[in-house]
């Protein structure tokens, strides 16, 4: 299946289809937030940002900067290409819960050992998530976990009809 026509980035903009696959793993100078429940769950300064050919970034917290009494460990794994076994998290604030809606890397492949523990957060179920001051949208569907910004165009992998891309 072919994907549609790559959208031109504007000035100041980065286009999902010039990121790279493999994906490549960098370090992020903003300040990133994620919001639940009325509570920060997790921010900071130290994160990293995951950019993969057809996807918005997918971002990483350093776990010293996670509320770690708000994050629950749940049964069950993936296995991602590239970063290798995901493990999975509950967020639960009083009696609000958010199932599996955060994941880490215990053990990553070497091209991705700097985010190891590390946390990445779908924004969709979280009050909101920040990436600097923008509020991020997160990535069409229930399968990746990108977020997106007005700096970021597409077209986003994730959406009905482009699995396949």
């Amino acid at each position: 299946m072919l994907h549609p026509q790559r959208i031109e980035p504007g000035p100041g903009q980065e286009s999902v289809w010039d990121y790279p696959r493999p994906p490549r793993l960098e370090s992020v100078p903003q300040r990133l937030l994620v919001r639940f429940a009325g509570e920060v769950i997790a921010e900071t300064t130290r994160g990293y940002r995951v950019l993969e050919t057809s996807h918005p970034p997918v971002y990483y917290f350093p776990p010293d900067d996670v509320q770690s009494d708000f994050i629950v460990p749940v049964d069950g794994t993936t296995h991602c290409e590239w970063k290798g076994r995901a493990a999975y998290f509950d967020v639960r604030v009083g009696e609000q819960v958010a199932e599996r809606v955060a994941y880490s890397y215990p053990a990553p492949v070497a091209r991705f050992e700097a985010i190891t523990d590390y946390l990445s957060f779908y924004a969709g179920p979280m009050d909101e998530c920040h990436v600097g001051d923008e509020i991020v949208e997160p990535q069409p569907g229930d399968f990746y976990s990108g977020w997106i910004t007005p700096d970021i165009v597409g077209p986003i992998k994730g959406g009905p009809g482009s699995r396949g891309w």
